[in-house]
């Protein structure tokens, strides 16, 4: 029986097109399905940063941790990135306590490294002074800031903004501790039996957290700046 108001003919025809419509589609779709994946060994999403600012950022923050990163460069304070990081921390810390007059008190003196450099008396010295004066100051610098942080504790209400500083500080030193050990500085530091050891670090007192801060600050900008720029460049040759 045929269609009202169609004939065979006609009805056929639309039949053929549709056919041939649906046939297109059909290859179209196959050869799409054929197409290659994209390699993943090659890509990475947008929002990650490229592989050796990963490692970096991994670095600084498993070493304060004491975890090594695998595949991160043995001389990692060699990269000024890394040095200016703890720079910008020291500097933010003692903007934030500004004012050493009327800023937060310490309820007893702490001992500090000088932090004043001699440029002239500072090329003229050996490597192992240098690292000698480097390496104590840190290490004085260090307990200071262990010193104020538990002080900081003991008093009834520390400010929180100093709190996260003071604690950035310890942390921060932990990790250039552990740089400037992988750099070679703590074995420098120690003279051969038969040379003349080295002068006493030269320190001085300070009795606000502006204060220590600033010490902080300075002997990062200053000695140890000064040491690791000179190490990198001999360890280059």
């Amino acid at each position: 029986m045929g269609v009202p108001g169609f004939t065979s003919e006609a009805i056929g025809q639309e039949v053929a097109v549709f056919k041939d419509l649906r046939l297109a589609k059909d290859q179209r779709r196959e050869r799409g399905s054929r197409r290659p994946l994209p390699s993943l060994a090659h890509t990475q999403p947008a929002f990650l940063p490229e592989r050796p600012t990963l490692l970096l950022l991994l670095s600084l923050l498993l070493l304060p941790l004491g975890l090594p990163v695998l595949g991160a460069p043995p001389r990692l304070i060699c990269d000024s990135r890394v040095l200016e990081r703890y720079i910008l921390e020291a500097k933010e810390a003692e903007n934030v306590t500004m004012g050493c007059a009327e800023g937060p008190r310490l309820s007893e003196n702490i001992t500090v490294p000088d932090t004043k450099v001699n440029f002239y008396a500072w090329k003229r010295m050996e490597v192992e002074e240098q690292a000698a004066e480097v390496w104590q100051g840190l290490s004085l610098l260090s307990e200071a800031i262990l010193r104020g942080q538990a002080l900081l504790a003991n008093s009834s209400q520390p400010p929180e903004t100093l709190q996260l500083h003071i604690d950035k500080a310890v942390s921060g030193l932990r990790s250039l501790t552990s740089l400037l050990r992988v750099l070679g500085a703590q074995k420098e530091s120690i003279s051969p039996p038969d040379a003349t050891p080295p002068a006493p670090l030269r320190t001085l007192t300070v009795d606000t957290f502006c204060k220590l801060f600033r010490v902080y600050s300075n002997f990062l900008r200053g000695k140890l700046k000064l040491y690791t720029g000179e190490a990198c460049r001999r360890g280059d040759r």
